[in-house]
């Protein structure tokens, strides 16, 4: 299966990267082939223009490549820090440039003058890996764990993914290496049971 792992961390070195490194070892392991892209290592550009709003609208090399990667894979995986209850900006604008409207979703007519979205991303499995310096407890006592509504309502519920977990370690800023640990081998765990040998 192939396997689209998405980073969203400006650190090269850090536990977001040792995430991802877990998810790609456990995946290949598997027997998987994962498309990684770290973002901002590759300079991903997150500003959507206004020519790219039309849902037939010409695209960017990059930008068609990263559509047809998405539309082709059988699972996603995306990783990054929490900032201010969201996913880093590039990250965001990696949403919003590549999974379109006409590729991984529409809106039909819902038969009471609305309109409801059709998932049309072939993806059956869609994980989210975030952290945080805040506790996970505390973000869900104060602002409702807005990241599980993003990934799991949002963003992949409205595309069409059918089976959706996401896992919050934290707090990173006081974290021990054996915490680390234990939070690696339950991310390679996550992986391995969502994407088991083919």
């Amino acid at each position: 299966m192939k396997v689209s792992l998405i980073l969203g961390h400006p650190t090269p070195g850090s536990f977001n990267h040792a995430i991802c490194a877990t998810a790609m070892a456990a995946l290949k392991a598997n027997g998987h082939t994962c498309q990684f892209h770290d973002l901002y290592a590759e300079r991903f550009d997150p500003v959507m223009p206004s020519s790219e709003l039309p849902k037939d609208a010409p695209l960017p090399a990059e930008i068609e490549r990263h559509c047809q990667e998405i539309g082709e894979a059988g699972g996603i995986i995306v990783v990054h820090p929490n900032w201010w209850s969201a996913p880093p900006a590039i990250l965001r604008g990696w949403v919003d440039r590549v999974l379109r409207a006409g590729r991984a979703y529409n809106f039909v007519p819902d038969g009471q003058g609305g309109a409801k979205p059709v998932g049309l991303l072939k993806a059956q499995v869609g994980l989210a890996f975030t952290t945080a310096n805040t506790p996970h407890d505390k973000e869900v006592q104060l602002f409702g764990d807005p990241l599980h509504t993003h990934w799991l309502k949002v963003v992949f519920g409205l595309c069409g993914v059918a089976r959706i977990e996401k896992w919050d370690f934290s707090p990173i800023i006081t974290s021990t290496a054996d915490e680390r640990r234990q939070w690696l081998d339950e991310v390679e765990r996550a992986v391995a049971r969502y994407f088991p040998c083919e």
